[in-house]
């Protein structure tokens, strides 16, 4: 053990079992056990008993979880005096109480118990209502006693300030242009699972470092994002529990149920959920929203999502399940490209709007998939896409048009060029039946045509897609897609849900049509329905002799 009571005191309750707890848990007791064991650190238990003392302004007292991580992540220190775990990172279910402990801790760490004057502290997160809701729990606590607080803190709606330090408190949003500089000893972030993207967390912790006792505190359930730093954090985390990578200061505190079928047993609810054991009022709401879930589970994903830390493998019924969609990230193996035939596809809903286009080929059993995106700058959509799109622009992976519309032959130049660089033969191009008539002179420029006299494009309609899905779904299964690494595609198949007919033919759609979009997938769907025909020059060894009417460079 440690020496410590708080954190002892936790390790002996997980190790008891009179509730099940995940396997991260577990792996969490032995992983600060081993750094006890291996490191030479120390709890400054009088500065935790005094800072366990201001409970008695809160409403609530500090479940055993919660003491534990408050000791581990503010009173442990190695020999030079730094902290050893500056960053907690906090993954729980909806209503384990984390905003307020969060308050709690932040209460804390203003007070010159911590000893460090101007320790300012942000709390982020994407919308104001979840910046405010740990800083309002500080507030109330000032509110209800403010007879004895008026003398060491000074507070306004805005921001709350520490008399005694000088710390001041505050709440911010996502404008990330407003966050820069700043000198803060602690940053907060809300919700990790709304992030899209590190933008505002680079912003926000760039002044750490300029006062003593750096910290960082994260706190998330899961939620809709997927790839984001939500999931980085739980991957790196489980990899640090189970002893593959350094923990670099980070106590990774992840809870979640271990399994999907867990969620009908209710015992198990408590893996995600370290308080439920004192909260039964939770249990019954809990139990209500499960019997919601169970009548429709599409409809009540928050359920499983968010109480249980348990996304759903298929995210309304969509294309496949996310791990799926992340193995798509392979090397695009160049050298297997060069003079081997091609096929490509293309799709947009509007050119006023996202055009996606690419290049497929069969190498071996896997389908490597280049593809490139065009973005209307003038698309009545972009204030609703939380995608970080001029990331990807600057990655050379989006182009954004400042026009009226996309230019029918920009794709085409494109395929055409990347098609070149390769020597690479272009057999059979794919195009929705409903937008081919837009595109139908500029794919004639690269020699592409649906007429009878050179039959080179193939109109996609919905029954080819329906045919062609099996084989899809097969390849995400078999882990044979590449695509290099393109968060774009890896957006936009997420975006992506199969739909049913009441015939009972499947296609594929949009989660939602504003915000998720999906045409660049729509565009690799598009090609896979014409790839049948690279079965026969899959080998360039075979020397097949190429189609007449296919394009080729030069």
């Amino acid at each position: 053990m440690t020496g410590c009571k708080e954190i002892d005191d936790y390790i002996r309750l997980v190790r008891e079992g009179e509730y099940p707890v995940c396997k991260w848990q577990l792996l969490l007791c032995d992983f600060v056990e081993r750094v006890f064991a291996s490191e030479d650190i120390r709890i400054d238990t009088e500065q935790l008993a005094e800072y366990l003392s201001y409970q008695k302004y809160f409403p609530f007292g500090l479940f055993p979880w919660e003491k534990f991580c408050f000791a581990l992540h503010n009173c442990c220190y190695r020999q030079n005096g730094t902290l050893r775990f500056p960053v907690l990172a906090l993954y729980v279910g909806r209503g384990t109480g984390k905003n307020g402990y969060l308050g709690f801790e932040d209460f804390c760490l203003l007070t010159d118990t911590n000893g460090v004057q101007e320790y300012h502290i942000d709390i982020f997160a994407t919308s104001e209502d979840q910046a405010k809701q740990s800083w309002k729990d500080v507030y109330n606590v000032l509110e209800a006693n403010k007879r004895k607080m008026k003398k060491h803190f000074d507070w306004n709606m805005e921001r709350i300030t520490n008399l005694d330090t000088n710390s001041e408190f505050r709440y911010r949003t996502s404008a990330p242009k407003t966050k820069d500089g700043g000198r803060p000893g602690k940053t907060d972030f809300d919700e990790y699972h709304a992030y899209e993207n590190y933008k505002l967390i680079e912003v926000a912790t760039t002044g750490l470092g300029k006062k003593r006792f750096p910290r960082r505190t994260i706190m998330s359930t899961d939620g809709d994002v997927r790839g984001g730093p939500l999931d980085d954090l739980t991957e790196t985390g489980n990899a640090v529990l189970l002893g593959e990578l350094p923990d670099n200061g980070v106590l990774y505190f992840l809870c979640a149920l271990d399994d999907d079928e867990e969620v009908h047993d209710e015992q198990m609810w408590h893996k995600p959920n370290p308080s439920l054991r004192y909260l039964p009022n939770l249990m019954e709401e809990m139990r209500l929203e499960y019997v919601e879930y169970l009548r429709n589970p599409a409809a009540n994903t928050a359920f499983i999502k968010k109480r249980m830390n348990r996304p759903p493998r298929i995210t309304e019924n969509g294309v496949a399940p996310w791990e799926q969609i992340a193995a798509t990230e392979q090397p695009i193996p160049e050298s297997d490209l060069i003079g081997r035939p091609c096929v490509i596809g293309i799709d947009y809903m509007k050119t006023t709007d996202f055009l996606g286009a690419g290049l497929l080929w069969r190498v071996g059993d896997r389908d490597v998939w280049l593809s490139h995106t065009w973005v209307c700058s003038q698309s009545a959509d972009l204030n609703r896409i939380k995608a970080p799109l001029r990331e990807w622009e600057a990655r050379g992976l989006v182009t954004f048009v400042d026009a009226v519309e996309i230019p029918p032959e920009l794709p085409c130049v494109w395929l055409a060029n990347e098609a070149a660089k390769r020597n690479a033969p272009m057999l059979l191009a794919g195009i929705d039946d409903y937008r081919y008539a837009l595109l139908k002179k500029a794919l004639e420029e690269i020699n592409f045509s649906a007429d009878k006299d050179r039959k080179n494009v193939h109109l996609i309609r919905p029954r080819d897609e329906m045919r062609r899905i099996p084989q899809i779904t097969s390849g995400f299964v078999g882990h044979r897609f590449v695509w290099g690494d393109s968060p774009v595609m890896r957006w936009m198949t997420n975006n992506a849900k199969t739909v049913t007919s009441a015939a009972g033919n499947i296609t594929y759609g949009k989660i939602e049509p504003k915000s998720r979009k999906t045409d660049t997938f729509k565009a690799f769907v598009a090609a896979e329905c014409v790839s049948d025909v690279l079965d026969a020059y899959a080998d360039k060894a075979a020397g097949a002799p190429l189609p007449s009417g296919c394009w080729t460079y030069g």
